[in-house]
C-alpha cells in the first residue's frame, strides 16, 4: 500500500495528510517524556529550531509512522534521524553505503557524547561482535551499518535480540533499480524489515524523480508519510560554459572567484593532471579519489577543510557527508551521466545560505563521450557472456562447479590476460551481479596488518634511536596482543593518537620498521572480490532478463539524453531545468544563471565584452598572452570569458599551453 499525495506547506515542504495511520505506531519505539526535541537540539548540537521539513519528519517518527524525507545536499538530513534516536529507547539502525561517512559521523557524534558505532567491511569478527553486543545490552544508540552487512548471519542473529527505535535508510534512492545509484545490497533492507516488524522506517535521498520515490516505497514495503523539501536553492547560480580549453577557462574562473572550491573530474588520473596544472598556474590544489591511501585522503579533506589548501580536484568519491558550509564554487570540467549526480554534486556549493556558483564546462566533446558512456555502462550481451567465460579461465571454475566460492580480483591483471579494457569489464561485471550469477564488490577495504618478526626478548633490547619508531612499537605493545605469533589488524589512527603523530608519519614508521625487518607491515588496501551466486552454466545459456539490462540500459539512455538537454539548452532558466526534473511544478526563472542573466540583459555587458577583445588582442600583439594576465583587464569575469569565446570563434586568436596567441594581426584590426 501507497500513499503519495502531497499537501503543501507553508514552510516550503509538503507532507501526506497528517491522520496517516501507520502499523507501527506506538507499539514499539517509546519517547523519552524526559527529552524533548528542542532540548535535544540544544544541548547536542547548539541550535534553537529546527529547518525546513526537519521537525515534521521527526514529529513523524516519534509517532511511530513509516517516513519518507526528500531533502536536498545541505538541508541538513543527519539531524532527522539523530534526535530521534535520543529521544526514544533503543538503538537507531542507520543504513549507509558510504563508510567515510560512517567513520565521520560516528567521529562528531562521540565527540558530542552520543552513543555511536559502525559496521563495515574490514572489522575483525571480534570486533563486529562487541559492538552488535553493546548494541544489544543498550550501550549505543545509533548503529550505522553498511547494507552488505546486513545478510550476515551475525548480524541478523544479534539483531534479534536488540531493542531497536527504528530504521533509518540514508541514500535511499540506491535501493531504486530505476535510480542513477541503484545497489543490489540496499535490497536486503526488506529482510530487516521482516525481522524487526514494529519498527518504523525512516528513509531519506537528496536525488529522488517522482518515479524513483514510488519505488522506494515500494521496495521498503511501507506505507509512507513523505515530506519534501523543495530542492531549489536561491543562493546557487547555475552556469554553463562552452569552451574548448576547459583547463584555462577553469582557471579564469578561479581567478574571479574568490573561496573555497571543488572541481569534480571523470576519472582518477584526471584529478591529478587537472589539480598539477592548477598548482602550475600558482592556484593552490590537491586531487582526492577512492584509489588513494585512508591516510593521505584524510590529509588532503583535512588540508582543505582547514583552507590551507583552495581547491580539490576529485572524482565523485569526495563529498559525501562533508561539512563544510563555506564552499563558493563548485565546477564540473567533465560531465556527470545525469542530473541527479550533478545536482548533488553541485549542491555541495554555498551551503552557508551565502551566493555561490555552479558551474559545468561542456563541449561537443562531451557530448559524444555522454553517449559513449552508454555502451561502455551496457555493453553487448555476447560481451558479458565472454567475460563471465574469461573469469571462470581466470580462476580454473569447471562448468557445474564454484558456488560460493569468493576469489580476489585484481582486474589490472585480469584485462590484460583477456585484452579487455577495465571500464567495459566493470559493466560486465555488474550487469552478471544484478543478474545473480556473481556478486561483484568493488574496492572491498582491508585494514592494514601488522606482526613482529624479532622475538619480544630482542624487541627490548632494540634501541633504534628514532623517536617516532620507539612511540609506534610502545603504541602496538599497548593496544595488540598476539602480535609475536601472527597477523593482527590495526587501527593507525589510534596509534597515530597515542603516539603523538600523524597518519602520514605512522605510516611512513611502519614502512621503516618492516625494512629493517623489525615487523611485517601489510598496508591497508583495497581490493575487489568476485563470488559466486550460482554453479558456473555455459555462458550461451546466461540470461538477462529485461530489469536487469534492456529497462535500465532504455532508463539510463534517458539520463544521458536529460543531462546533455541541461547543458545545451539556451533558452530555459537552469535551476527551472532542475525542479521540473525532480518534480516540482511550481517554479520560477532564478534569474541568477546564464541563461537567465542573458536574456534580462543582466549578463556580460557588451561594451566591457569589446573592451575586453581590444585589451586581449592588443595584448597578445607582440607575444603569446599568458591566461593568468588577463585580471589586469578592468571588466568583468563574465565579460572576458565571453571575449575570448567571441575572439575564438571569430579565428581571430588561438589557444594553447595556458597561452592565448594571435592567429592573424589583419583579422583584429577591425575590432
Amino acid at each position: 500500500m501507497i500513499s503519495f499525495g502531497h499537501s503543501k506547506k507553508k514552510d516550503g515542504g509538503s507532507s501526506t495528510p497528517a491522520d496517516d495511520k501507520s502499523n507501527h505506531n506506538s507499539q514499539f519505539p517509546i519517547l523519552n517524556s524526559q527529552l524533548s526535541i528542542l532540548n535535544l537540539l540544544k544541548k547536542h548540537w547548539g541550535y534553537d529550531s529546527f529547518r525546513g521539513i526537519q521537525e515534521d519528519i521527526i514529529r513523524s517518527i516519534l509517532e511511530g509512522h513509516d517516513t519518507l524525507g526528500l531533502m536536498p545536499t545541505g538541508g541538513g538530513k543527519s539531524i532527522t534521524f539523530q534526535v530521534p534516536a535520543l529521544a526514544m529507547e533503543g538503538v537507531c539502525i542507520v543504513i549507509t553505503p558510504l563508510i567515510a561517512l560512517m567513520k565521520d559521523q560516528v567521529l562528531h557524534l562521540k565527540a558530542r557524547g552520543i552513543k555511536a558505532a559502525a559496521i563495515y567491511t574490514g572489522l575483525t569478527h571480534d570486533e563486529v561482535l562487541t559492538i552488535l553486543e553493546n548494541a544489544v545490552f543498550g550501550a549505543i544508540k545509533l548503529l550505522y551499518v553498511s547494507p552488505e552487512r546486513l545478510s550476515s548471519e551475525l548480524f541478523q542473529k544479534k539483531l534479534s535480540h536488540m531493542h531497536v527505535s527504528f530504521i533509518c535508510v540514508d541514500e535511499a534512492h540506491c535501493i531504486s533499480q530505476w535510480g542513477y545509484d541503484f545497489r543490489p545490497s540496499y535490497l536486503e533492507i526488506g529482510t530487516i524489515r521482516h525481522l524487526l516488524p514494529h519498527a518504523p522506517v525512516l528513509a531519506l535521498t537528496a536525488t529522488a524523480t517522482p518515479e524513483v520515490i514510488k519505488d522506494i516505497q515500494d521496495k521498503l514495503e511501507g506505507t509512507f508519510r513523505v515530506f519534501t523539501m523543495s530542492f531549489e536553492r536561491p543562493n546557487l547560480s547555475y552556469i554553463v560554459r562552452y569552451t574548448m580549453d576547459k583547463p584555462q577557462m577553469l582557471i579564469n574562473i578561479l581567478h574571479h572567484t574568490p573561496g573555497s572550491a571543488i572541481v569534480y573530474a571523470r576519472s582518477r588520473r584526471r584529478t591529478k593532471e587537472v589539480a598539477d596544472f592548477l598548482i602550475k598556474e600558482g592556484i593552490s590544489a590537491t586531487f582526492f579519489h577512492a584509489g588513494l591511501d585512508n591516510a593521505v585522503k584524510d590529509l588532503r579533506q583535512r588540508q582543505w577543510q582547514t583552507d590551507e589548501v583552495r581547491v580539490i580536484v576529485a572524482t565523485n568519491a569526495f563529498g559525501m557527508g562533508i561539512d563544510k558550509a563555506d564552499v563558493r564554487l563548485v565546477a564540473h570540467i567533465d560531465c556527470p551521466d545525469s542530473i541527479e549526480a550533478y545536482f548533488q554534486e553541485a549542491g555541495r556549493a554555498g551551503r552557508d545560505g551565502k551566493p555561490s556558483q555552479a558551474v559545468l564546462l561542456f563541449n561537443g566533446n562531451d557530448e559524444y563521450k555522454l553517449k559513449r558512456r552508454i555502451s561502455d555502462t551496457f555493453p553487448d550481451k555476447d560481451y558479458i557472456r565472454t567475460v563471465y567465460n574469461h573469469l571462470a579461465y581466470f580462476y580454473q571454475v569447471a562448468v557445474g562447479s564454484g558456488y560460493n566460492y569468493t576469489f580476489e580480483f585484481p582486474i589490472d591483471r585480469f584485462c590484460y590476460t583477456f585484452q579487455h579494457f577495465p571500464i567495459r569489464v566493470e559493466a560486465a561485471l555488474k550487469i552478471l551481479n544484478r543478474a545473480g550469477y556473481i556478486e561483484y564488490q568493488e574496492e572491498e577495504e582491508n585494514r592494514a596488518r601488522v606482526m613482529f618478526t624479532l622475538e619480544r626478548d630482542d624487541l627490548y633490547r632494540l634501541h633504534s634511536g628514532q623517536a617516532n619508531e620507539e612511540a609506534v612499537i610502545v603504541a602496538l605493545m599497548r593496544n595488540y596482543s598476539g602480535l609475536f605469533n601472527d597477523f593482527r589488524y590495526i587501527d593507525e589512527s589510534l596509534i597515530a593518537q597515542q603516539a603523538g603523530l600523524t597518519l602520514p608519519e605512522v605510516y611512513d614508521t611502519l614502512m621503516g620498521l618492516s625494512r629493517k625487518r623489525v615487523l611485517n607491515f601489510i598496508p591497508q588496501k583495497k581490493t575487489p572480490y568476485i563470488r559466486y551466486m550460482q554453479r558456473r552454466e555455459d555462458a550461451e545459456h546466461l540470461m538477462f532478463p529485461p530489469e536487469v539490462y534492456d529497462d535500465l540500459k532504455k532508463r539510463y539512455t534517458t539520463r544521458i539524453e536529460q543531462m546533455i538537454k541541461y547543458a545545451t539548452t539556451e533558452n530555459q532558466c537552469r535551476s527551472r531545468m532542475l525542479l521540473r526534473y525532480f518534480g516540482e511544478t511550481d517554479t520560477h526563472d532564478c534569474g541568477q544563471c546564464d541563461v537567465c542573466m542573458e536574456r534580462s540583459g543582466e549578463g556580460p555587458d557588451q561594451e566591457q565584452v569589446k573592451t575586453a577583445k581590444q585589451q586581449i588582442v592588443s595584448m597578445a600583439a607582440t607575444k603569446p598572452l599568458p591566461f593568468t594576465e588577463l585580471t589586469s583587464i578592468n571588466v568583468t569575469a563574465d565579460a572576458i570569458s565571453e571575449a575570448i569565446t567571441n575572439l575564438v570563434e571569430e579565428e581571430v586568436v588561438g589557444i594553447d599551453g595556458g597561452m592565448i596567441y594571435l592567429l592573424d594581426e589583419r583579422l583584429s584590426t577591425n575590432l
